[in-house]
């Protein structure tokens, strides 16, 4: 028997209130893009749950892309059977023989919320149970632990039998929760940062400053790359390259060394909030992990932060490297971050910068110098790119990026 549809549950979207169904028309856009290459399938949205009709196209496939989907909790391949006992009997018999090996163990689970079918959930477990222990050798029942769980749901339209419950990605659908500006270095915890906001229902897009000749073209494109990994979740990503050379050259000529991160830091926040009230973002986040480096320390925090009354979101916070390594390794940006490329955070780390900079000195040490002509020149002269997901991308155009 072939699966005629794709039943998605909800999750967390499930708690929202009066907004739900927002979260619920943007996850079924969501679906509708990354399932693009599959033309025949239909999509219907209700309050409780979702359905994807396949219409011939292939749920395996279909299946694979749905696990990436933020907002989706579970979902299972499943067939339509009009509610007539036999009939479900039949269905539910011929896609038991379809998934089952020797010597596995069942179950079945039955949902009733149509109360004026003719069995209970009682009698719907035994009734599917004998039926399939009379017609499949070689099989146990195993209610704690069972290789197959035959589900049936009587609802008010029809019955619903599927025999897998496929883990999704959870969190809330992609782009439902507001605008967030990534500040997107080439290195491994701030694309992790960027995924996980985005697993929380932010559209995210990407600041990274770039400082040639001292920072090069193929660091400029490794970023491109791991935007391009990021773009898989929404089907786009836009990305805000800013020229920083000058002020870092400033930077370097006018604050003492053992503070040069920490004015480096408050510049580029500063120059982030700037993109960010442009493009009509909410708030900034960062791939910072309390304790991993110098710019790291509570008091560089505080320090940092002072230049700005914008929310900053930070997913890594709490996270070891060894964490943060594993989810780069899963959405597969891992071995792009580790490319011998350095960025310019990375070119003019002084030698020993200040763990516990205090926010009276740097304040007086920035007083000296007026970087607010090189901020505004900056952020006229970020270029900005609309990236697709790599998977996507067309080789030899490029019309579509801008």
């Amino acid at each position: 028997m072939m699966y005629d549809r794709i039943l998605v549950r909800y999750g967390e979207i499930s708690t929202k209130g009066r907004n739900r169904n927002k979260f619920i028309d943007r996850l079924r856009k969501n679906i509708k893009r990354a399932l693009s290459n599959y033309p025949n399938i239909a999509i219907k949205a209700e309050r409780d749950r979702m359905f994807i009709l396949l219409n011939g196209e292939d749920s395996y496939g279909i299946a694979e892309k749905l696990k990436e989907i933020f907002g989706i909790q579970s979902f299972s391949p499943a067939v339509k059977v009009e509610k007539d006992l036999e009939k479900m009997k039949d269905a539910a018999l011929e896609l038991f023989r379809k998934i089952h090996k020797p010597g596995q163990t069942f179950k079945i689970t039955a949902k009733r919320s149509d109360k004026t079918f003719e069995l209970d959930t009682n009698g719907i477990n035994s009734e599917f149970g004998g039926h399939i222990l009379r017609n499949v050798d070689d099989l146990k029942v195993d209610v704690r632990n069972p290789d197959i769980n035959l589900q049936i749901e009587i609802r008010k339209e029809a019955a619903y039998i599927s025999a897998e419950t496929i883990k999704g990605a959870g969190g809330l659908p992609a782009a439902s929760a507001g605008k967030g500006m990534l500040m997107l270095s080439g290195g491994i915890d701030s694309p992790v940062a960027g995924y996980l906001s985005m697993k929380r229902g932010l559209e995210v897009e990407g600041v990274h400053f770039f400082s040639p000749p001292f920072t090069s073209e193929r660091a400029k494109q490794k970023v491109i790359d791991l935007s391009e990994k990021l773009a898989e979740v929404n089907g786009h990503f836009a990305l805000h390259i800013v020229p920083f050379t000058e002020i870092q050259q400033a930077i370097h000529k006018q604050i003492p060394e053992n503070y040069t991160m920490t004015t480096t830091r408050r510049l580029m926040l500063r120059i982030t909030d700037a993109i960010r009230e442009k493009q009509g973002g909410l708030a900034i986040i960062t791939g910072e992990s309390l304790g991993q480096v110098a710019s790291q320390t509570l008091e560089s925090m505080y320090a940092i932060n002072e230049v700005t009354s914008t929310p900053i979101i930070r997913p890594l916070i709490t996270m070891d490297k060894l964490q943060i390594m594993d989810i780069a390794h899963d959405i597969d940006t891992h071995d792009i971050s580790i490319r011998p490329y350095e960025d310019c955070c990375t070119v003019f780390v002084p030698s020993s910068p200040k763990t516990k900079p205090k926010l009276d000195k740097v304040q007086n040490f920035e007083s000296f110098f007026d970087f607010e002509e090189l901020i505004q020149k900056a952020v006229e002269g970020t270029e900005r790119m609309v990236l697709k997901p790599a998977s996507e991308r067309k080789d030899d155009s490029t019309d579509d990026l801008f």
